[in-house]
């Protein structure tokens, strides 16, 4: 099974959206929340190749993207393979 990462806020509605494609495809996620962690901020936006929105999503450490992102590569039939569902 591979790990997923979600950095997220709690007041975030990109957030919300991008969990609710995830749970869609019953994949556990791990989430960290940044609201109130600057230094986490910090080492996720460098893993993010310097983004610093969230959600920032990362499968098996690897960076994938943001919430618009994993619902393009869904749009586009390849979120499944990433996240190991095939």
């Amino acid at each position: 099974m591979k790990k997923i990462e979600i950095y997220t806020t709690i007041y975030c509605p990109f957030c919300i959206k991008a969990k609710i494609l995830l749970n869609k495809k019953k994949i556990k996620f791990y989430e960290i929340d940044l609201s109130n962690d600057e230094t986490l901020r910090e080492k996720m936006s460098i893993m993010a190749n310097g983004a610093r929105s969230v959600p920032q999503i990362f499968v098996d450490d690897v960076y994938i993207g943001d919430c618009d992102k994993i619902y393009k590569l869904d749009k586009e039939k390849k979120l499944d393979k990433l996240l190991g569902l095939e």
